[in-house]
């Protein structure tokens, strides 16, 4: 007899509980990690994911898990170093965080690769808003591995007819799709906010993933991931859906909030506010156009305001569409 998969989630924020969640309707055992499970309320809900009680076969803890059939790492990216030092390698690690470490300009899995050397990696990103995937409506994501037959295996752990997780051999591409969806998500929310309409905003949509499939190129991923789940159909998601964080940072940027005023205002962390800077130098590293990308982190740096970063991008030369 086959024992129930233990699944470990790192990280008691929304998007955590949304795959503890997920993982517990998948048939696992799940171990959630919280810094202070206290929080929890009586009726077992956490206070970053209302509404949504954790079921029995849930348990919340702030004890690292020591054995596991996956660990799931769910927490903010810019914390992803320190969060890790502190989990034992023994299962799968999938980072489910998307962003680029500010500090050192490396994707979640360089950062689990210096810390891990031996330990299979993975990663898993796509079109989810935390609150929908809570709720078991129909949702899709892509977990990305070196090895297809192996990121296969692992996404069978999580895969239920409402959550279908698709398989990737390229980790790199949907890297990049998950970092640049939030700092092309801030240009979106900024377009609307600016009121330059409807057809700026899905220009600026089709346009961003030109520019990160040239910039999932460069660092080795493959340019067509950028067409699928992790790439297109999060940058959709994100660049229209009044849930994402980034979109409401861009958004209030947009009509004049100046961009830390705005951050403050959030609930939470916007990721692409780090991510836009660090995206940039890898970029410029590599040799890679990113305009978008460029556009926003000085918008967010303040050194433009919504009336140059429109100029900026409008002046460019307008060549052929795929050279």
């Amino acid at each position: 007899m086959t024992h129930s998969a233990r699944i470990a989630v790192i990280g008691a924020g929304a998007w955590g509980t949304a795959l503890a969640l997920q993982a517990a309707r998948a048939g696992a055992e799940v171990s959630l990690w919280a810094r202070t499970p206290a929080t929890m309320s009586a009726g077992r809900v956490m206070p970053r994911l209302p509404g949504h009680a954790l079921p029995p076969r849930i348990t919340v803890s702030d004890v690292m898990p020591r054995q596991a059939d996956l660990i799931l790492l769910a927490c903010p990216m810019q914390h992803l170093r320190t969060i890790a030092r502190s989990v034992p390698p023994c299962a799968p690690l999938i980072a489910c965080c998307k962003g680029v470490e500010e500090a050192t300009g490396l994707l979640p899995l360089q950062v689990l690769g210096e810390m891990f050397p031996h330990s299979v990696l993975g990663v898993l990103s796509g079109p989810n808003f935390a609150h929908e995937v809570a709720a078991g409506l129909p949702a899709a994501a892509v977990l990305a591995s070196a090895d297809r037959t192996q990121a296969r295996r692992l996404a069978d752990l999580l895969t239920t007819p409402t959550f279908r997780l698709y398989a990737s051999d390229d980790p790199t591409g949907v890297q990049v799709g998950g970092a640049a969806k939030n700092v092309v998500a801030i240009a979106a929310g900024a377009t609307i906010g600016a009121k330059l309409g409807e057809n700026a905003r899905a220009a600026l949509i089709t346009r961003s993933i030109a520019e990160l499939s040239r910039l999932s190129h460069a660092l080795g991923g493959r340019p067509e991931t950028l067409s699928g789940l992790a790439g297109i159909g999060d940058l959709l998601l994100t660049c229209t859906g009044a849930a994402s964080r980034n979109y409401r940072l861009g958004l209030a940027i947009g009509q004049g909030t100046p961009a830390q005023q705005a951050a403050d205002a959030l609930e939470g962390v916007a990721e692409g506010r780090a991510t836009a800077p660090a995206l940039l130098l890898l970029a410029r590293q590599h040799g890679v156009s990113t305009p978008v990308i460029a556009t926003v982190a000085s918008l967010l740096a303040g050194t433009i305001d919504m009336e140059d970063a429109s100029q900026l991008l409008l002046s460019r030369p307008v060549g052929h569409e795929f050279a």
